[in-house]
């Protein structure tokens, strides 16, 4: 059971929301296209190892019907990988999602990362030195 992912420089776990940039080759008579194609959801699963490693990506598309695509984390197809919002998960799967309607499939708690918090107590200990300020120059 893996709960972390290293596509290039680009780490993610399981309950984080990503877009997966996926390279489609579409045949024409004469001459083959290449594009892009972004499928953007919630990583419920991550299995294997190695170079055997794969991941789940699940998504809600047209009418709330739930769209899942697994890709093997070395395919050549996968041009890069976003980490769009990190979740904070108890599970190593969360095929649970699956029985979830419409909203209440893609709820994830999000995860803090530590220079949130260090930015989050800096703005505090600013707020208590101006409240402090205003103090001393009423007083005075």
């Amino acid at each position: 059971m893996a709960l972390k992912a290293k596509h290039k420089d680009t780490a993610f776990s399981v309950g984080d929301t990503v877009a997966v940039h996926q390279k489609i080759i579409e045949q024409d008579k004469e001459k083959d296209k290449e594009r892009i194609q972004i499928f953007e959801g919630l990583v419920i699963g991550i299995k294997g190892r190695q170079e055997n490693k794969s991941f789940t990506v699940r998504r809600i598309g047209v009418n709330s019907v739930g769209v899942e695509r697994i890709w093997p984390l070395q395919s050549p197809m996968i041009k890069k990988i976003e980490v769009k919002r990190q979740g904070k998960v108890r599970r190593a799967k969360l095929y649970y999602l699956r029985n979830r309607i419409g909203s209440q499939a893609l709820r994830v708690q999000i995860r803090q990362t530590k220079t949130k918090k260090v930015a989050e107590v800096k703005k505090a200990i600013k707020v208590k030195k101006k409240a402090k300020v205003s103090k001393s120059s009423k007083k005075s």
